[in-house]
């Protein structure tokens, strides 16, 4: 007992340890000017370096990650199709399916799939 008590207490106490020395070691003392800004050839930059950021992309790209996700999720449905119980699998992977439409469904009523306005 007395042995659980203290690995559990190391397994605590050493990432407290190194996250705390990491924090206090990773902080800027002085703030520079020079170091912020971005480089551009030892010139001032001419424009503000944060460009406005395309909210279509993003919604883009999490449409894409997304829809990835889901297709690594049906490879081992179509694998372990003949090694499972016939009713249970064809009942999982109605409603695993009946799900990703709903998904697709609704981003298609809320006009997310609208390339072009």
């Amino acid at each position: 007992m007395m042995s659980t008590f203290m690995s559990i207490s190391i397994s605590f106490l050493i990432p407290m340890i190194v996250m705390t020395l990491a924090t206090i070691l990773s902080k800027k003392m002085i703030y520079d000017r020079e170091k912020s800004s971005p480089f551009e050839c030892g010139f001032d930059p001419k424009s503000s370096a944060r460009m406005p950021f395309s909210l279509r992309f993003f919604l883009i790209a999490v449409i894409f990650l997304i829809f990835d996700v889901e297709i690594a999720l049906i490879l081992p449905i179509i694998i372990i199709f003949k090694t499972s119980n016939m009713m249970i699998w064809t009942t999982s992977t109605m409603f695993f399916i009946l799900v990703l439409l709903g998904g697709l469904y609704h981003e298609w009523n809320q006009g997310a799939l609208q390339w072009a306005e």
